[in-house]
């Protein structure tokens, strides 16, 4: 593997600045949509060291790195590593960056809300979606529990001031 000639600290990588002395694998698990798992079989598939820091690879390199987080289709990885399985569109397997990820899960919660299934009507509430509890957690604000010693206090304070 060559060197760059000079150590660069910023790396951009789709339309992101990354941290050039961050290791290979962690800097590109910053990118939106690419996690650790899938940054080390894109530097695998590249045959990258991953210890290296991103500020020491050269221009070649990051042009490769970039070229195959944006057209995995073409890196033929097994379909299961990709972040939108089963596109609702189109049908095939793509990987998502950014803001085309956020705004297919934006688009995702809306279609569940308008076919008004019972996942979209948690979410159109505020409520919890995947069956996790809801009597003490994921209350967003509101009262979270009932001093009793506060309403007893209240209650005294109220029947005495009627008595008077």
């Amino acid at each position: 593997m060559s060197e760059a000639s000079e150590f660069r600290h910023l790396v951009r990588i789709s339309g992101r600045d990354l941290a050039g002395q961050k290791k290979l694998i962690v800097a590109l698990a910053d990118l939106r949509g690419v996690g650790y798992n899938f940054a080390n079989v894109i530097t695998k598939k590249l045959s990258l060291d991953p210890r290296v820091r991103l500020g020491t690879l050269t221009e070649e390199q990051v042009a490769q790195i970039e070229q195959a987080i944006q057209s995995t289709t073409k890196s033929a990885l097994p379909e299961w590593y990709y972040n939108r399985r089963n596109d609702p569109d189109t049908g095939e397997a793509k990987q998502l960056l950014g803001s085309d990820l956020d705004f297919i899960q934006k688009s995702d919660v809306e279609d569940e809300k308008n076919i008004r299934s019972w996942k979209g009507v948690r979410h159109s509430l505020g409520l919890k979606v995947r069956g996790q509890r809801t009597r003490t957690t994921g209350r967003k604000g509101r009262t979270v529990g009932v001093r009793k010693a506060t309403l007893v206090a209240a209650a005294k304070e109220a029947s005495a001031k009627k008595e008077e």
